[in-house]
């Protein structure tokens, strides 16, 4: 699946061969990556995965990449979207920039430009604004320059997936996140890999957090950092 330090990037790509050359690349680049061929799927996939970017083949059969793209942004998903297409005139090139789309590449390209590509866009969106240093609920709390974290006064020893996990729910206070979306926040890959590793770590921390924890269980879907 990649390594997970990148993230996870879903491809949406109908022709195979260009899907696996991609998920290649993008794997070796140190990305997870998750691959649709189908709009509708794909536009499941982001909402379930919350992947980090979105490779969007323009020529999909059914729902298009440009429908795919007007609904994300029309819903306030900023994820960002390189568009690839087989058609490399300008109406195709405006049009899908002004609806939201963060770069362009046509195809025949080449899979390491496209790697480049994704790591730009990337940088540009995680540049918008500083990221904050620290986060807390409750009595639990992390420092991401130093990556150390504390139950009220105590520090407490994490794996680098454990801090990386409870950073991640202390992001999101009060918001439920499910194991899928977990999976592809921490890991960087998507549920085929099983859900039962985040039960695993999560269980970890709770041990190690002890009444300190803010981790909320929510059967069925996964768990939450309720704030005190």
């Amino acid at each position: 699946m990649g390594s997970p330090g990148r993230g996870l990037v879903l491809v949406v790509e109908d022709e195979a061969a260009i899907a696996e050359l991609a998920a290649l690349y993008l794997k070796r680049d140190g990305f997870g990556v998750h691959v649709e061929a189908d709009g509708g799927r794909a536009l499941d996939a982001v909402r379930r995965l919350k992947p980090v970017a979105i490779v969007l083949d323009i020529g999909l059969s059914g729902m298009d990449g440009i429908e795919i793209c007007k609904t994300l942004r029309a819903a306030g998903d900023w994820t960002p979207v390189l568009f690839v297409t087989a058609r490399d005139d300008e109406l195709d090139r405006l049009l899908g920039l002004e609806i939201g789309a963060d770069d362009y590449l046509t195809k025949p390209f080449s899979p390491r430009e496209l790697a480049a590509r994704v790591r730009t866009v990337l940088r540009r969106a995680s540049g918008a604004a500083p990221a904050p240093a620290a986060f807390s609920v409750g009595a639990a709390r992390v420092d991401l320059t130093s990556r150390r974290a504390w139950a009220g006064d105590v520090e407490i020893s994490l794996t680098s997936t454990e801090f990386d996990l409870l950073t991640h729910l202390l992001r999101h206070p009060g918001q439920v996140l499910s194991r899928d979306q977990l999976l592809s926040a921490v890991w960087g890959y998507a549920a085929a890999a099983g859900t039962r590793t985040v039960d695993v770590h999560v269980a970890q921390l709770r041990a190690k957090l002890g009444a300190s924890s803010p981790i909320r269980t929510v059967r069925g879907i996964g768990y939450a950092a309720d704030p005190a």
